[in-house]
């Protein structure tokens, strides 16, 4: 869940072991590719364009893309750090962060999903700054669609409501409870932001029907779950680590 601020966001997210991966290749101009076919994928343009170079960026996603994962803020972020390496830049990590953070608000496809995947675990801002704690909770969940973040963020009534739930649900959380019980109390917040269809209504049910917790992920038609086995059809887990170079 997320509440916008005018640096960021405040909210609860984590890491997961299944993200997007870029390969980054110095090149005349920029193209990107997602999983081997041709896109247009403007906060990975534009955080080249920010760091001064062109490159062809290959993104490999194991997550859905655009569906509440934030595969947009992993494919810029890793974009970043690929090409910090790749250009020789001579950045810090942080300076890699910014830049993803500074693309990703300009684009419209989020407000501080980097700084998560920057951190790894399970991490939050409820007003005191970022934290996080390592967790390797077993999630698991279903995509039913896409919501456009840039929708969201320009539907001033949306906004309205999730800026009137956001502070009341952030009080509620406790790092050391379950994540089955945060997705619980995750879910009235989802309720009372209103995005979600009778598909993701009809999981939670099940989920919640099978004694665990599940929530819809901020943003898109995707529900998240803790405490259950098999009851979606898809599991990964919280990753301690965030993103990282593998190699030059």
């Amino acid at each position: 869940m997320f509440v916008p601020q005018d640096d960021g966001s405040l909210g609860v997210s984590f890491a997961t072991e299944d993200g997007v991966t870029a390969r980054v290749t110095p090149a005349d101009e920029t193209t990107v590719t997602l999983n081997d076919e041709r896109t247009e994928f403007e906060p990975v343009s534009g955080v080249l364009r920010d760091l001064g170079v062109t490159a062809r960026v290959e993104l490999d996603a194991e997550i859905p893309v655009g569906r509440g994962f934030g595969a947009s803020g992993a494919a810029t972020l890793s974009t970043a750090l690929a090409a910090n390496e790749a250009f020789d830049l001579g950045l810090t990590r942080e300076d890699c962060v910014d830049a993803a953070h500074r693309a990703e608000v300009a684009a419209g496809t989020g407000l501080g999903d980097v700084f998560v995947q920057d951190l790894g675990g399970l991490a939050w801002n409820t007003g005191d700054g970022r934290n996080r704690v390592e967790r390797t909770d077993r999630i698991e969940y279903a995509s039913f669609g896409d919501i456009a973040t840039a929708d969201v963020l320009g539907d001033d009534e949306a906004m309205a409501r999730i800026t009137d739930a956001g502070p009341e649900a952030l009080a509620g959380f406790d790092p050391d409870a379950s994540l089955a019980e945060w997705f619980r109390k995750s879910w009235s917040f989802a309720e009372r932001v209103g995005l979600e269809d009778d598909a993701v209504t009809d999981a939670v049910a099940d989920v919640r029907s099978a004694g665990g917790g599940a929530t819809m992920a901020m943003v898109g038609a995707t529900v998240v779950a803790a405490g259950v086995e098999d009851v979606l059809p898809n599991a990964t887990r919280i990753s301690p680590d965030g993103a990282r170079v593998l190699s030059r």
